[in-house]
């Protein structure tokens, strides 16, 4: 089969949302070009060309994740520029496995250079590397932020599609190292999920609110992984070069409301962090970041 390149015109939105949806409907999730029956993965990639970094938007992802206004965009921003992309591919009706239900179960950010307000950067997302794990069928979403000829910004998500696995194969997690969480509590309000996916794009109902998210299992709505990721990133900001990589492995949820305890250690290639409950101390995301 011969690799496709197709160009999306802007974001996602409700629309986008709702063709996520309907393959987790029973009855309709039966319906040709609704249905998600497992296979390969296509042979696609996925593109947003011209995309403008503008100040606004940057400013308002900025006072979500914690983030200072600078003439830069936050390390993890053009993730939520990418995230029209993820949606696209997602809910393509030849993409094997669907969007809501699926657990996303690591990130890793690799910046080579800030990206300035006012640039214009090309993204484009292609689907790799599906294999088999305990727990069922992981596969990555690889990313790749260009100026011109000049790569900026890469992104690799992994995620997990829960179902028949094969005992012999090993977990596709990665290892981090444990990390004491000493901070101060941060406190997230109810509200978070909301606010977070007006500025993101990402209104999965499991964010949104406790009846929404009850419907896909969950006692009440959980905080958007990528927030945590972000939130993370802007209390270690000030420490971290310009070129740097920024691991994560996303673990148990972040209940909303709720509170939660971070914790950083220096090591030989830059640092490890935790972001912990505080009463259990159960990890909610452990990560590493490593100067290029």
């Amino acid at each position: 089969m011969s690799s496709t390149t197709r160009e999306v015109r802007g974001g996602g939105g409700a629309t986008t949302m709702l063709k996520a949806a309907l393959p987790v409907v029973p009855g309709l999730n039966q319906l040709p070009g609704i249905k998600k029956a497992g296979g390969d993965l296509p042979e696609l990639t996925l593109r947003r060309t011209g995309v403008r970094v503008e100040r606004g938007e940057v400013e308002r992802y900025a006072a979500v994740c914690g983030f200072p206004n600078r003439e830069t965009a936050p390390l993890p921003y053009l993730h939520m520029l990418a995230f029209p992309l993820h949606m696209a591919l997602m809910t393509d009706p030849s993409f094997p496995y669907p969007a809501i239900g699926t657990v996303h179960l690591e990130n890793a950010i690799t910046q080579h250079r800030p990206i300035s307000i006012g640039e214009e950067v090309d993204l484009s997302l292609t689907p790799d590397n599906l294999r088999t794990s305990t727990k069922g069928r992981a596969f990555d979403m690889v990313m790749t932020a260009s100026v011109g000829d000049e790569v900026v910004w890469e992104s690799t998500s992994t995620y997990l599609r829960v179902g028949k696995g094969d005992k012999e194969n090993g977990d596709p997690g990665t290892a981090f190292s444990a990390v004491e969480a000493h901070a101060p509590l941060w406190r997230l309000p109810e509200d978070l999920g909301r606010r977070y996916g007006a500025v993101s794009g990402d209104r999965n109902p499991i964010h949104l609110r406790p009846l929404t998210a009850k419907a896909f299992g969950f006692p009440r709505h959980i905080a958007h992984g990528m927030w945590s990721k972000a939130r993370c990133i802007a209390a270690l900001e000030t420490r971290l070069p310009d070129a740097v990589r920024v691991e994560v492995g996303f673990k148990k949820p972040i209940f909303l409301p709720g509170s939660v305890q971070f914790g950083t250690r220096r090591s030989e290639a830059g640092w490890d962090f935790t972001l912990v409950n505080p009463k259990s101390d159960a990890p909610h995301l452990m990560g590493r970041t490593t100067s290029l």
